[in-house]
């Protein structure tokens, strides 16, 4: 209102007040940052607004800097809420494990901090709270949402012996947990602090931004000193419209709107791609899931179900097949892999349960071994035969090379005992994924597998993939993805086992997949999903691809306001007025076209 009256009728006394607490307001905002760059010599947007302001009551144009202050105080604040905004978006989903957990002791609870909870205690939870602790169900079926995590909204049904996280909410039945995880280390708190640790991997083109607006912002103020100083001390022009036409530089080239255009982007496609159960660790990664060309692949978890069932046990040289099976429940107990929860599960099922072994070791990539009796048992794939000593046979061999499916070799000591043959489905959604990826763009696709050949092969004709590599060692399977970097440029490993961990790092972009994954693969990975959708991963080069497309939108949309406003400044068609329209303008344009990415690219599924 104090604007309009200066704009009929000259400043009032209570207009120039109105204009003094507005300048006052935006000073405040903008100062300290302002005087900190131009102290160390690197004059930034703060520093460029804080001299239009000096320079705008020098010359009497008070309502001028007025609106100045104000327009860039409200952007800030704007700025601010909008990547807030998109931060809450992520907040919202994974701020949900409660505080208090009722531990079960004997016949009765006490209700106790969460974060107290001992790994082992027994923990109840009811219908419609969260759960409190990474855990297993010991007592109660009841449905889970687990949408927090995976983006899936249909409940999943829990059983005992069945896993349960922090910050799932329980729909349904009264359930005993007994915890696995301490509180800062529950799966819930681990994402969270992958999350936090996101806002500080900046993307390529943020670290361009920002470089490119320090340069142009020092460009900017020496052009506007030559414009205000060279005329009137090289022909003798008058000060004051040249000093008039200098602050109109400084402000049309102030780089607001350019220095948003980016973070703003990036912040609004990690909320959404959060919400569809796609954890990004930060915009670096986005931007390299834009140019994937090439995506390889574990099997077992991966492209399959992870839910691997015995077909068929072969006893070689006589031995008992329910000596075979008792030795090997007992060795497979100990390992998380789901070939060997499967064949515990088979044992389970026959009335075998394990027994304690000692001298538990994995064979990365290879299988595992421990003393059971007084002799070293051992189990994996046909790389474990070599390190054990041992000599299948012709005829063994024979029978393994005809084996459909994935096999497993047991032994003890240099003696083979039997063939264990595991049938491990394709997920019905891999081929429909491995096609709209080719859709995309994508050149290659591969398989990196440690099991065996003619498994692997198998799986890949089930799917459409390109290419099929095994067995393979943990170190192989980076080795192939270097490989396919040099073949084919910037190449995504997707893994969910330790086996995997190395080829994740090697990758340009790892995606490790949660679930049953194994947690080095979600440390490893750059983006995690959050549950084994295979979906996620189209959804995963849509979202970076939509991000990276609006991120150039902004950069073009703030140097173009800025182009043309300059070019009228030259021409002497500018004022002071249509300079802080046209920067707060740019400003709000690319906030509100950053803020899109909360929508997010539509899937094929929607």
């Amino acid at each position: 209102m104090a604007a309009i009256t200066h704009q009929h009728g000259g400043e009032t006394p209570a207009a120039l007040v109105c204009f003094l607490v507005a300048i006052a307001g935006g000073v405040a905002f903008v100062a300290p940052k302002g005087i900190k760059s131009l102290a160390v010599a690197r004059p930034d947007m703060n520093a460029l607004v804080v001299v239009s302001l000096i320079g705008a009551a020098w010359l009497n144009e008070w309502a001028e800097a007025a609106t100045l202050a104000f327009l860039f105080s409200f952007a800030g604040r704007l700025e601010g809420w909008s990547i807030a905004r998109a931060r809450r978006e992520v907040g919202g989903l994974m701020a949900v494990a409660p505080q208090q957990a009722s531990v079960v002791h004997g016949d009765h609870e006490h209700r106790v901090p969460a974060a107290t909870v001992a790994v082992g205690s027994l923990v109840r939870v009811r219908p419609g709270e969260h759960v409190p602790c990474d855990g297993e169900v010991e007592v109660g079926i009841s449905g889970v949402n687990e949408s927090m995590l995976t983006g899936e909204p249909v409940p999943t049904m829990k059983r005992p012996g069945d896993p349960v996280y922090a910050g799932t909410f329980n729909s349904d039945g009264v359930l005993d947990i007994r915890t696995t995880r301490v509180a800062d280390d529950t799966r819930h708190a681990r994402i969270l602090r992958m999350l936090e640790e996101s806002q500080h991997r900046r993307a390529p083109s943020e670290r361009f931004v920002d470089r490119f607006a320090r340069n142009y912002t020092s460009a900017m103020f020496l052009l506007a000193a030559g414009i205000a100083a060279g005329p009137p001390l090289l022909a003798g022009e008058p000060f004051s419209p040249w000093f008039y036409r200098a602050m109109l530089t400084l402000l049309i080239s102030c780089p607001c709107a350019l220095v948003i255009s980016t973070p703003v982007a990036i912040a609004a496609a990690v909320a959404k791609a959060a919400r569809r159960g796609l954890l990004v660790k930060g915009g670096a990664f986005l931007e390299e899931a834009a140019r994937v060309r090439a995506v390889a692949f574990d099997k077992t978890g991966v492209l399959t179900a992870g839910v691997p069932k015995v077909e068929e046990i072969v006893p070689l040289q006589g031995r008992d097949l329910s000596g075979i099976l008792a030795r090997l429940a007992a060795l497979e107990n100990y390992s998380e892999h789901p070939l060997a929860r499967a064949i515990v599960a088979h044992a389970a099922e026959r009335g075998i349960f394990p027994r304690q072994v000692e001298q538990f070791h994995i064979e990365r990539g290879i299988g595992a071994s421990a003393i059971i009796g007084k002799a070293r048992f051992w189990a994996g794939n046909s790389r474990m035969l070599d390190h054990a000593g041992a000599d299948l046979g012709s005829e063994a061999h024979a029978l393994l090379a005809s084996q459909p499916g994935t096999v497993v070799i047991c032994g003890e000591g240099e003696t083979p005992w039997a063939l264990v043959r595991l049938h491990d489905p394709a997920r019905p959604e891999a081929r429909s994924v491995v096609a709209e990826l080719r859709e995309l763009g994508v050149a290659h696709t591969a398989i990196l597998s440690g099991d065996h050949h003619s498994a692997v092969e198998a799986v890949r004709e089930e799917v459409g993939i390109d290419e099929a590599q095994g067995p393979l060692l943990p170190e192989d399977k980076r080795a192939a993805v270097e490989e396919l970097e040099k073949r084919y440029g910037r190449t995504a490993m997707v893994g969910d086992g330790v086996n995997d961990a190395e080829a994740l790092v090697a990758a340009s972009l790892g995606v490790g997949v949660g679930g049953a994954g194994a947690d080095i693969a979600m440390e490893s990975a750059q983006v995690v999903l959050m549950s084994p959708r295979l979906e996620l991963l189209p959804d995963l080069i849509r979202t970076g691809r939509f991000c990276l497309r609006v991120i150039r939108q902004n950069v073009a949309i703030a140097l173009g306001f800025k182009l043309l406003f300059l070019a009228l400044a030259a021409q002497n068609l500018a004022t002071l007025w249509l300079a802080v329209a046209a920067d707060m303008g740019a400003t709000l344009v690319v906030i509100f076209n950053g803020l899109r990415l909360l929508r997010g690219p539509r899937s094929r599924t929607e």
